[in-house]
Order: C-alpha cells, then structure tokens, then sequence
C-alpha cells in the first residue's frame, strides 16, 4: 500500500496512568488504530507537561511524576482517520479519564508500507 498527498494528522494527548481494563489507554488506542488498519501510530512519552488541572508533571530526578504526558501521533487519509475519532472518544469515555485531541493537515511525501517495498 502506497499513501501520498494530503492526509490528516491526529495527535492525542493522555496520562501515563491512564488505564483501561487494566491495559494503558495509549496502549489501546494504537491497538484500535491498527484493528482499523490505519497507515501507522507512535506513541512518545513526554518528560514535562501539564493538562486541565495544571499540575505539573516531570521527570527531574529530584521530582519524579508517575504520570508523564503520552503523546500518540496517526497520520492517514482523511476520511479513515474521521472514522476512527469515535473510537478515540469511546476509550476516552469507557476509561474515565481526560485528554486531548487535536486534528491539523498532513502531506505525505512517501508512504510505503513493508508489502509493497518487498514487491
């Protein structure tokens, strides 16, 4: 499969601890985005942030937060990734807890995925 063109960016935001029957809500959702057979998903982990409470989270050894900023970036045409937002709202939803989603333009220069690099 080949991606290229204009393409949607969706960025989610959540907890470390986050959790979902007992499974992290990050963890989850790049399960989901793969059950979807979205182009991809990476998850980065944040060493500083704050969110809707304004507390701050960090990774300063001196001050260790056990619930660092996840950060999960998908990228794929537009018209599956608006599928997938109701998904991203149910595991919000179902797991009880806060976040954020944002949603920006993408252009793909090159996506190639295994199956075709290999033909």
């Amino acid at each position: 499969m080949e991606i290229k063109g204009e393409a949607k960016l969706v960025r989610i935001f959540v907890g470390e601890t986050d959790v979902l029957h007992h499974i992290p809500v990050y963890e989850r959702i790049v399960q989901e985005a793969r059950k979807q057979h979205l182009a991809g998903a990476t998850v980065f982990k944040g060493v500083m942030g704050f969110g809707r409470t304004s507390r701050l989270h960090t990774a300063k050894i001196l001050r260790l937060s056990e619930d660092m900023p996840m950060i999960i970036e998908i990228v794929d045409e537009e018209e599956k990734i608006e599928k997938f937002l109701p998904i991203i709202h149910d595991i919000f939803e179902e797991a009880n807890c806060g976040g954020l989603i944002t949603m920006e333009k993408a252009e793909i220069i090159k996506y190639v995925s295994n199956e075709a690099a290999k033909a």
